[in-house]
């Protein structure tokens, strides 16, 4: 009997080992929102761009993670 009230368990793509990013900033600048960063994880390449509202809040992503190619 299933339990309509479980959700699947995630899973990973083959051939992708999921870990948590070390994000680095390559580039900043700033706009009338706050600071745009531009970072890229140290360890798998992917880069993305994140919002930084204001100086003391962790900045939040923008955009979708992407693969360099």
């Amino acid at each position: 009997m299933a339990d309509l009230d479980t959700r699947p368990v995630p899973v990973a793509h083959p051939g992708k080992q999921r870990h948590e990013h070390a994000w680095l900033t390559e580039s900043r600048h700033s706009t009338s929102e706050g600071v745009l960063l531009y970072v890229r994880c140290s360890s798998c390449g992917i880069r993305r761009v994140d919002l930084q509202a204001h100086p003391q809040a962790p900045p939040n992503a923008i955009s979708h993670e992407i693969e360099r190619t």
